[in-house]
């Protein structure tokens, strides 16, 4: 199954989930993320990542567009921007909304600001953990 997170920049909030699809989905699940404004991955999503062990320093930030003529059978939207946007997919696709605070927008002390970003990635793992065991 092909899954594709959805946010307005592709750089944070996608991005983990990807990560963690990829992790916790055991190779079941083709993880995919893009943005409907992309702007490049955040180094701090990467970091954050690292930190608990998932490595998404290679993933890429992509542009809804590339998923239109495939699409995915699930599309998740992980900012409320995004699904305000989301456009519609020819044949089958399911959306499900989820809104995450954007890490990007945190200020503070580079450890507040990380402490943000660990805070939102463990919440994209709770929410992925919670949709693989209700399927």
């Amino acid at each position: 199954m092909r899954v594709l997170f959805l946010c307005t920049g592709n750089s944070c909030r996608s991005q983990m989930a990807e990560g963690w699809l990829r992790q916790l989905g055991l190779g079941g699940f083709e993880a995919l993320s893009a943005g409907t404004h992309p702007v490049g991955v955040n180094p701090r999503a990467v970091r954050s990542m690292a930190a608990v062990g998932v490595d998404i320093s290679t993933q890429t930030s992509d542009s809804i567009t590339d998923f239109l003529e495939c699409p995915p059978e699930l599309v998740i939207t992980v900012c409320d921007r995004a699904a305000e946007t989301c456009p519609t997919f020819p044949g089958e696709t399911e959306v499900l909304r989820w809104s995450f605070e954007d890490p990007a927008d945190a200020v503070g002390s580079e450890d507040e600001v990380m402490g943000e970003f660990a805070r939102i990635r463990d919440q994209i793992r709770e929410a992925i953990e919670g949709w693989l065991a209700s399927r």
